[in-house]
């Protein structure tokens, strides 16, 4: 990818990111819509601080991709209203020593929001991920906060359907952009790539997750299928988060592989025969538009996942993943799409994926962001045109 370089006083307003995660986690929405951003406009993500005995700093290196990371030093010992206005401080003299003159305010994290109380971006944009108060250890305020940002952004994006239908109860300019995917990335999965030495010697059949192990993960259905079926190999990509490891099975037949780069994921995917998505049905799950569906369909696997909203519609619908609810059911189900392989049947459901799939992808959500962006920009423009008409006139009388 080619990485875009901007006069300090670009002509393109930039783009200021406030985000719970860190950038170089796991390779997510964020990433794909930036990366794609900063091919248009300077891009400065913001993640959240750090804190140690040392005086406030900002520390600003640039990613590959152009992206602009900044991580701000806080010194600890603070109360977290006044953490925030030091960061905010921070981030006000970055602004001004930059030169941008002209920028959009992107916000991941309402929490956050106080560290931009000193900026006066021309948009100000929600693009709301999560449901983020329904995690795990999700702070109290963090309700208000949203509130808050609601009433101060200019638009809402959701990163699914049923995100956006409680999202769009309380703004009128709100939109739906569920996980998108890069394609021609998974699709390598199909060209043969060798299995990667941590994975090569699990015997088959192998049945897959690849994405963060978190409360999100329904353990208690993934103990159950691997206790049940001991012929089946259960291998598992990414971080462990905010769950007690000793609380994940640990049976014969289930690998913890850990976190993999965004790069090597096709490698690992090549050589499992089935994905899986074997969600909880909780509070931290019931908003999810999990973006590796369409990443398993354009690595050419067969899909099983529990009753997720935003994957039964369009996915399950359209038949292009199947859906199953306990141990029983979901076991029947991995069963089947390892039966169907290799059949007529299995290349009709990846024909299908290809071709649902083929009008997807985050080049073209960005595109359809930016419409919207610039739509706003121009009645921003517009209305600012009328007042200035309008005390003319004033002062003409």
């Amino acid at each position: 990818m080619s990485i875009a370089f901007f006069p300090q006083h670009s002509p393109v307003p930039a783009l200021l990111v406030l985000s719970h995660l860190r950038w170089d986690f796991v390779f997510q929405r964020p990433q794909h819509l930036l990366t794609r951003a900063v091919r248009e406009r300077p891009v400065y993500y913001i993640e959240e601080p750090v804190f140690g005995e040392w005086d406030d700093s900002l520390e600003v290196r640039a990613d590959a991709s152009g992206v602009q990371v900044l991580r701000p030093h806080i010194q600890a010992g603070h109360p977290a209203a006044q953490s925030q206005a030091r960061t905010a401080a921070l981030l006000e003299r970055f602004v001004q020593e930059e030169g941008l003159q002209e920028y959009d305010l992107w916000v991941y994290t309402p929490m956050e929001l106080p560290v931009a109380d000193r900026l006066n971006p021309r948009l100000t944009v929600y693009d709301c991920m999560d449901e983020l108060a329904n995690f795990r250890g999700a702070p109290p305020e963090l309700r208000q906060r949203e509130a808050d940002l609601m009433e101060r952004a200019d638009l809402i994006f959701t990163g699914g359907h049923r995100l956006y239908e409680s999202k769009r109860r309380h703004h009128p300019d709100a939109h739906a952009f569920p996980s998108s995917v890069d394609a021609r990335h998974f699709a390598q999965a199909r060209l043969g790539p060798a299995d990667p030495a941590d994975q090569q010697d699990i015997p088959h059949p192998r049945l897959g997750f690849a994405g963060v192990i978190d409360e999100r993960l329904d353990i208690g259905l993934l103990s159950e299928l691997a206790s049940t079926h001991p012929e089946w190999q259960f291998v598992l990509i990414g971080p462990v988060v905010k769950i007690d490891p000793a609380s994940l099975p640990r049976l014969d037949n289930v690998h913890f592989l850990g976190m993999k780069s965004y790069t090597d994921l096709p490698s690992y995917l090549a050589h499992w025969d089935v994905a899986l998505m074997p969600f909880a049905r909780n509070e931290a799950t019931e908003f999810i538009s999990p973006t590796k569906t369409p990443e398993y369909l354009a690595a050419g696997l067969p899909v099983v996942s529990t009753g997720i909203h935003d994957v039964i519609r369009p996915y399950g619908d359209k038949e292009l993943v199947r859906i199953a609810e306990g141990a029983g059911a979901f076991g029947a189900a991995c069963a089947a799409a390892l039966a169907e392989a290799g059949t007529p049947a299995a290349e009709q459901r990846l024909a299908r994926a290809d071709a649902f799939l083929a009008t997807q992808s985050w080049d073209r959500t960005w595109q359809a962001m930016q419409a919207h962006l610039a739509r706003a920009a121009q009645r921003h423009s517009d209305e600012a045109r009328r007042l200035a008409q309008g005390f003319a006139a004033a002062a003409d009388d």
